[in-house]
């Protein structure tokens, strides 16, 4: 029983640093642009469609070998899916979220209904162009394991953990140290100041939205080739990371990661009591336990500073 209970925690370990990724994407997003973005599942799904062609269509795999490839084609695809989300604010997002931030228009109504139409028109396109056949990336790394004693750490599991505490923390020192993160940082204490001081804000929320949606790209790259994925699998993730956002507190990067964390770990964990089908039910179930005892989140605060 016990080997089961630390097998079973060393599994959430890896799979919540997926999802602590995906989550830092959207917590960015909604730190800088206080926007709901609905839309950010189909940048995971994305993700794993980019890092599906990059690894076949494009020769990734051909050139570096069948499990590099796909871990290159999952660090490849975040460049690709920034590409799109910077087209898509600079044609969409921006024209509803620009006054929103300077407090000159309402923050919910027009945000709300922009996101939720650009996450159908990327769902149903994905369709169209993909059809619905489940697709995966194929590498050894997902089936093959190092045995530590009595315990299996998945290869391919491990690979995505270590890309997710090198993004996260290449992530919090380009926020912390470079002029284009202070800016960011900047836009999202307080917009109207950073106007008044030449802080380009829409550039900032663009940056912002494009690297967002460029991080959970990344992780759903890398998570194309441990599971099967089709057009519609970002419901699925959209409901972790909010979860795991709102865990970890609302416009916090760390809460973010740690939310991501504690939402794998509760999945994992609840597989050794309860049915597969009942996962999620567990993390709403922790969600708001937490959300009673502390509202803001387990790093949240009245006024929090990406």
């Amino acid at each position: 029983m016990l080997i089961d209970i630390l097998q079973t925690l060393v599994s959430g370990v890896l799979v919540g640093a997926t999802y602590a990724l995906m989550c830092v994407g959207l917590g960015l997003i909604f730190g800088v642009m206080r926007v709901v973005n609905f839309a950010q599942g189909e940048f995971v799904m994305l993700g794993m469609y980019a890092a599906l062609f990059l690894a076949t269509t494009f020769g990734l795999q051909a050139a570096f070998g069948i499990a590099p490839g796909a871990v290159v084609a999952g660090l490849v695809a975040g460049p690709v899916v920034f590409a799109c989300a910077w087209v898509l604010h600079r044609t969409l997002v921006g024209r509803v979220t620009g006054q929103i931030a300077i407090g000159t228009r309402d923050p919910h109504s027009s945000q709300v209904v922009m996101t939720l139409g650009i996450s159908l028109v990327l769902q149903n396109g994905a369709m169209i162009l993909f059809g619905s056949r489940p697709r995966s990336v194929s590498s050894p790394l997902s089936s093959d394991s190092f045995e530590i004693g009595e315990l299996l750490v998945n290869k391919g599991q491990l690979v995505a953990f270590a890309v997710a505490i090198v993004v996260v923390v290449a992530l919090g020192t380009w926020l912390a140290r470079s002029a284009s993160g202070k800016s960011l940082r900047a836009a999202s204490d307080n917009a109207r100041a950073a106007l008044y001081v030449g802080i380009d804000v829409v550039r900032a929320h663009r940056l912002s939205f494009a690297i967002g949606a460029a991080i959970s790209a990344v992780a759903g790259g890398l998570m194309a080739s441990l599971q099967a994925f089709q057009p519609y699998v970002g419901i699925d993730y959209v409901i972790v990371m909010y979860a795991g956002v709102v865990l970890g507190g609302l416009g916090s990067i760390r809460g973010a990661f740690v939310g991501g964390m504690v939402i794998g770990i509760v999945q994992q964990m609840a597989t050794l009591v309860l049915p597969q089908q009942l996962q999620n039910a567990v993390i709403f179930v922790v969600f708001l336990l937490v959300i009673l005892l502390r509202p803001q989140g387990i790093f949240g605060r009245v006024a929090e500073r990406i």
